[in-house]
């Protein structure tokens, strides 16, 4: 008797992601199996950001993983509190400890304290990877942040409080040290996600 290889080809219709069945080589039984990987959202505030994020999706198909990179200011449509999700932030800090302009409403909805301790139990996991320029902190006339990633850190530690389940440490990178932080975070990020 013949075994079937393993050989995976995606269907046209994929569901949350890129669904693989095994190929049927013309067996008497056809032996299929279905695995579904998740599609991950990688939301980014910042040019900064975005031009992590940018790379992150390229990397990921490159992987096999399906990623949408997302502005920030576009997180109502992704209805990250009721369904669940896999969720990279890659967050700026720009002067005066503020998030950019374009993610500022994300980072207010999920700070709300209406929410409850369990609000994304069971439907986020994700990673948060903060992103600044600690020259900004040099003139102290033109900012009051006392570390270039403060929002990202206090969005990864809010994500927790609400019930989102961190898969992979949070990174902080720095611009003036040409983000060289970036690329162990990355490659600490691709086994952890795979995981899931």
């Amino acid at each position: 008797r013949r075994s079937l290889p393993d050989v995976w080809i995606p269907t046209e219709q994929p569901i949350q992601g890129e669904i693989f069945a095994k190929k049927d080589t013309g067996s008497a039984r056809c032996q299929s199996k279905v695995i579904a990987m998740p599609k991950v959202n990688v939301l980014f505030g910042g040019e900064l950001a975005q031009e992590v994020a940018e790379r992150l999706v390229t990397e990921g198909k490159d992987k096999g993983v399906e990623m949408v990179a997302r502005d920030m200011a576009d997180f109502k449509g992704l209805k990250l509190d009721e369904e669940p999700s896999v969720s990279i932030f890659v967050v700026q800090t720009v002067e005066n400890d503020e998030a950019p302009e374009s993610s500022g409403a994300c980072i207010r909805f999920l700070k709300r304290k209406t929410h409850p301790a369990d609000h994304l139990a069971g439907k986020m996991s994700f990673s948060v990877l903060a992103v600044g320029d600690s020259n900004l902190l040099l003139d102290r006339q033109t900012t009051t942040a006392k570390d270039c990633n403060k929002v990202g850190q206090g969005l990864d530690v809010r994500l927790a409080e609400i019930g989102g389940t961190r898969f992979h440490p949070r990174g902080e990178a720095d611009e003036r040290t040409g983000l060289q932080e970036v690329e162990p975070w990355i490659e600490g990020l691709w086994p952890a996600l795979l995981a899931l």
